[in-house]
Order: structure tokens, then sequence, then C-alpha cells
């Protein structure tokens, strides 16, 4: 898969590129319904003789849109949903710039620049999908604007349990913990990426050391507390139990920072500064303060049960 980054106004010509069918959409999770979009223009242009496309864009487009300064977190960052796509049989990714002048540009013209200019021949997107300033261009007006120099394709909705796949439904899973649930509309699970740092290393000393991760890009964080997770360190998975929050046992008056630990089973190796990735599986209890370490020892034990009899289970 060929990445290719734009800005606006961009240089290109038709002839630079050969026919293709594109997919568009900000594809934020690459989840099952954005799959559902990609794999239509893929097989189009398959059947066509064509290159397949994805374009997509960067940053969100609310960072541009919204009236304030907004840092927004995301389910794939950048660099993730790239990795991502890079496995769908694409053959050429654009990523264009969302900037101001990017935004203001009539749905009309994006579709002549964008689309027409690009050599696109076949346009597929969600159901749902809107270009141009103020979102003015739809579905329904693509096919007017195309000036009959390309053919379009809407994906329908796609659902689970009768409620629509997407984006913000993954948020609102991640946010309430149920990252289990996330997988489910994924297709696979969701995984955050960092870099491990020095901690206070308080876990060592009640005999469960931690991994204590930096996050590497904006990731949407799910909710606090313990998970089941996987962890992959130096080319290796491994099994873990993870904490996400403010350590309230231990916590000291002012301490707003939250922090993200794994203490990584059957692992005993100083892994300071690996690139690391973990994999979020089962939520299984909420944050809450001990009455001192000895009730805290306890209740990581139980944890550690749990996660252990979780993948035993899911590895028979």
């Amino acid at each position: 898969m060929k990445v290719i980054m734009i800005n606006h106004p961009h240089q290109y010509s038709k002839d630079d590129f050969p026919p293709m069918a594109i997919a568009l959409g900000f594809f934020d999770g690459v989840h099952k319904g954005h799959q559902k979009v990609i794999s239509t223009a893929r097989n189009i242009a398959n059947e066509n003789d064509w290159k397949s496309a994805v374009m997509t864009f960067d940053p969100h487009p609310s960072v541009v849109l919204g009236k304030e300064k907004k840092k927004v977190q995301y389910i794939t960052p950048l660099e993730d949903k790239i990795e991502i796509l890079s496995t769908l049989g694409i053959d050429f990714l654009f990523v264009v710039s969302f900037t101001s002048s990017f935004s203001s540009l009539e749905p009309e013209t994006f579709v002549k620049e964008y689309l027409i200019g690009l050599n696109a021949k076949h346009v597929v997107a969600g159901f749902d999908y809107s270009y141009g300033k103020f979102g003015k261009g739809t579905m329904e007006t693509l096919p007017i604007h195309g000036e009959g120099q390309f053919e379009v394709t809407t994906v329908a909705k796609l659902e689970d349990h009768h409620e629509k796949v997407s984006s913000t439904r993954i948020r609102q899973l991640l946010l309430s913990g149920e990252t289990d649930e996330v997988s489910n509309l994924l297709g696979r699970f969701f995984v955050t990426k960092g870099i491990v740092v020095h901690g206070d290393k308080r876990g060592r000393t009640i005999g469960f050391p931690t991994a204590n991760l930096q996050l590497e890009n904006d990731y949407l964080i799910p909710k606090t507390g313990v998970y089941a997770v996987r962890f992959y360190v130096a080319g290796k998975w491994y099994n873990g139990v993870c904490n996400i929050g403010y350590k309230p046992t231990f916590k000291e008056p002012g301490q707003t920072r939250l922090s993200i630990e794994v203490h990584i089973l059957d692992f005993d190796q100083s892994i300071y500064g690996e690139k690391v990735q973990v994999e979020w599986h089962i939520h299984i209890r909420d944050e809450k303060k001990f009455n001192g370490v000895e009730e805290l020892k306890a209740q990581i034990s139980k944890d550690t049960q749990t996660a252990i009899e979780y993948f035993d289970k899911m590895n028979k």
C-alpha cells in the first residue's frame, strides 16, 4: 500500500494516478462498518482491473471546526490506522491534511479536485458520509457533483444487536470499560501502544512488579479499573493484568496523573525503554481504595487468578 500525504491545495493531476475505486471516510477504529466500505471499494477495483484506494483525513475535523481548542483522543491514531489499512489489500492510501482552507472547500470543488482530479472511477462511502463546507455534500449529491466522471456506491449501515456499528458507539463502550464488546465491533481486540517508563516501583515491593506505560499517541483510554490484557514486548505476547487509574490506596493529596500499569504474568525481565503494546480483553473490576497493603495484595491475587482463568478458557 502506497501512502500519499496531501496538503491543500494539492498539485496532483488525473495523469498521476491509474483509474481507482476510492473509499471515503475518517475511519477512526477501522471497525467492521469501515471494513465493509473499504472491501466494497477493493472488490469494485478488482472487478474492473483498477487500483483500490482509501481517502482519510488528519486530524479529526472537530479539531479544526470546533469553537474551542480541542484535543481528540483516537481509537486508532493515524499511525495505527495506516498499519491496519495496510492489511486490507488496498493499493493507495491518501491522507488529506484537514485544515481550515480544506474545510472551506465547496462540495463540488472537493469532488472536482480530490475525486475527479485523482482519477476516481468509482467512489464508495457509508450512507451518512458528508463532504465539503459545512458538510453540505451528501451521498445524494455526490453523483450530481461527479458529473458522470465516476460511479457511486453507498454502503448501508452495519448493525450489531440492532445498533449501528460506529466509532461513537465504540468510544462509549471504551469509556464504560466494555472492552470485550469493543472487540466484537472492531473485529479484533483494542490495542494501545507505548513505552515502558520508570514508575514509583511500589508494585515490586509488594510482590507484583508492573510495567508502567507511557502512551505514544492520543489514544482514547478505557475507563479506570482492572483489566485482563495481553502484553507485547520484544517480539512476544504475554498475558497480564492492567490497572488504569490514580492508585487511590497510595494517592497523595493533589495527585491527578493517570497511570497505566501492567503486571505481566510469568515474566521477570527489565524492559525499561521498550516499545510495547497492550491488547485489552475484559474488565475485571473498578478501581477502589483498600485499607492497607495486605488487602490490596489479596485483591491483586484474585485479579490475577481471574485473568489466568479467562486466558485458559480462551485458549481451549
